[in-house]
This record gives structure tokens, C-alpha cells and sequence, in this order.
């Protein structure tokens, strides 16, 4: 049961209207979307919250009873929300913190008894297949949107989470290889930049810890085989928004654009030089990315470095798609 009514876990060709949620380690969202048999699908409803499920799991290697609850209370509206609207079917993917957690079933039972079904706790390579097909699936008409030509595969496709980050490789035949490794915005910010702003050391830190994490991406990822670099989620657009200079958070104008590396690094060290208040008060900031857009930022830059990347297509379409479209589709 979805909030009162019933829903699905999987829907089938006769299934166009259906729901995903993606919980990760920072944040939970919500899509309710019309999905045709091909072609792009039709937002109804996306939602947003900052649940911060995973704060201290990395340090406790356990989920927080009061993330659980600000979960829960999201989550609870969400099914309201979905049923609402009509879906014929939900899909709730939980990602990088659920993997991660000793009490994992507490955070499942949570999920039973408000969702009515249970959360899959995917693995990394199904992260990032989802996410690889969510981003890659509307490259094409967003570049038409900006009068650019579309990027050309192989598409090498990273999704800067909370606290994992996904690389997968591949083309419109599907995907070659991926590899999920534990760097993410918020882990990298409790692990390392602590100070306000953070300190050279705490950055140099942090650098390590991602290179460290890109190696083990090259061990299993030819990522020099990739043509286009697409980056997803909420770090990413951040730092295109600002780079873009919108002078409000403007997803249309965000979704397939493409950001210079020079603008990149310049975007990342203007974050990690300012202060909390001074994150605070960019006009295009979620509050619930303050604290950890310096982290995000640096996770991106680094890996355009190392990488060789000279820009990065932005989508703002990513495993929230990923899910929407193969429970409509199989």
C-alpha cells in the first residue's frame, strides 16, 4: 500500500504512469512521469528534499534514528503523492548509505511500512546503469534546445552523490563498463573539509582521497575510450548554474549545457575560499547543498584533471530517470 492505495512494484507496457523515488545519501527525490513505449517521457511531479540519511554512517557505519525519521516523514509525502497523481506503479531506489549501514534493516522497515513494499538497495553497477540511462536518454533533444550539436559517444557518465560517486561507460548499444567508488560530497566533507572556509590541508586531503578513488576507477573503467563527459546531480548542476552566472537556479538552461574545464576549476576554488554564509547566499543554492557543494565541486574538478576532460555536458536528468524509464519499459 502507497499511502492508502495500492501500487505495484513493477510495471509493464501497459504502464505509462509511474513513480520513482531515489533515496541516497543526501537526498531523497521523487518522479511521477508518463513514460511512452520510446521516446522522451512527461514530467508530472519532481520533488526534492534534503533527508541527510546518511549523516555520521560513515564514521558509525550506522544509519541515524533521527535520519531514518526526517526520511520517513519525506517519504510518507511522496506516497501521498504518487498514489494522488495516479501511478500505476512505484519503484523505490535506495543507493551508497543503505549499502553501507549495520542496521539497514531497520531503514528497510521503515520503508514497509510507509511505502508498502520493500526498497532496492541496488548495487553500484545498477547505479550506475540507472543512472547512465536516465542521463544519456535526452542528450539529443537538449543540445537541439540549445542550438548546439549533440555530444558524441562513448559517453563516459558520473554521478556525484552523497556518498558514493558513479563512473559507467558506454553508447546507445548500452554500457561497457562501470564502477561505483565511496566519494561523495557529503562523506568527503565529514571525512575532510571541516573549516569554514576549509583549509589548504583539509583540500589537499580531500584531493587524495579522490585520486585514490579515480585509480580504482581506471582499473576497471577505460575511461580514455570515452568521447563526451556527462556529469548528473546536484553538484554538478550547482556548478554549472554558477558558472552560467543564472541569477536563479534555472533547470531548462542547466540540462545540456556544456561547462569548460577553466570554468570549472574557477567555480571550485571561489567555493572552497568561501565562507558558509557567502555559499549561503548564491542565488542559485539549495540550502541543503551549502555544506557540501564545496566537496561535490572538487570531486568534479579533479576528475576533469585527471581525466584529461576539456568540458562537461550537463544533465539534469540522471537515475531518477534511469528508474522511471525501465519500470515502464522492463
Amino acid at each position: 500500500m502507497v499511502g492508502g492505495g495500492p501500487l505495484r512494484s513493477h510495471a509493464r507496457a501497459a504502464m505509462t504512469r509511474v513513480a520513482s523515488v531515489d533515496c541516497g545519501t543526501n537526498s531523497i527525490r521523487l518522479l511521477v512521469a508518463d513514460v511512452p513505449a520510446a521516446g522522451a517521457h512527461t514530467d508530472l511531479l519532481r520533488r526534492m528534499e534534503v533527508v541527510r540519511l546518511g549523516e555520521g554512517v560513515d564514521a558509525t557505519g550506522r544509519l541515524a534514528p533521527q535520519a531514518i525519521e526526517r526520511t520517513r516523514r519525506v517519504l510518507a509525502e511522496y506516497a501521498a503523492a504518487a498514489r494522488d497523481l495516479g501511478a500505476t506503479a512505484v519503484r523505490m531506489v535506495a543507493t551508497s548509505a543503505t549499502r553501507d549501514a549495520a542496521n539497514r534493516g531497520d531503514f528497510e522497515d521503515m520503508v514497509v511500512a510507509t511505502l508498502g513494499q520493500k526498497p532496492d538497495v541496488v548495487s553500484g553497477r545498477e547505479e550506475a546503469e540507472l543512472s547512465f540511462l536516465g542521463a544519456t536518454a535526452s542528450l539529443d533533444a537538449a543540445a537541439t534546445a540549445h542550438g548546439s550539436p549533440p555530444p558524441r559517444p562513448p559517453f563516459l557518465v558520473v554521478d556525484i552523490g552523497g556518498g558514493s560517486t558513479e563512473f559507467v561507460l558506454g553508447d546507445g548499444s548500452g554500457v561497457r563498463a562501470a564502477r561505483s567508488v565511496d566519494i561523495g560530497c557529503v562523506r568527503l566533507t565529514e571525512r575532510h573539509l571541516r573549516g569554514d572556509p576549509p583549509t589548504a590541508e583539509e583540500i589537499r586531503r580531500a584531493e587524495a582521497d579522490i585520486r585514490s578513488a579515480l585509480d580504482q576507477v581506471r582499473a576497471e573503467v577505460p575511461v580514455d575510450e570515452a568521447v563526451s563527459l556527462v556529469g548528473l546531480a546536484g553538484s554538478v548542476t550547482t556548478v554549472a548554474a554558477l558558472a552560467l552566472a543564472l541569477p536563479a537556479y534555472d533547470a531548462d538552461a542547466i540540462h545540456g549545457s556544456r561547462i569548460a574545464v577553466d570554468d570549472v576549476r574557477a567555480v571550485t576554488a571561489d567555493l572552497l575560499a568561501a565562507t558558509r554564509a557567502r555559499r549561503a547566499a548564491m542565488p542559485v543554492m539549495h540550502p541543503g547543498r551549502v555544506d557540501v557543494i564545496g566537496a561535490g565541486s572538487l570531486i568534479l574538478r579533479v576528475l576533469m584533471d585527471e581525466f584529461g576532460a576539456a568540458e562537461v555536458v550537463v544533465s539534469e536528468h540522471d537515475i531518477l530517470d534511469g528508474i522511471a524509464l525501465r519500470l515502464a519499459r522492463g
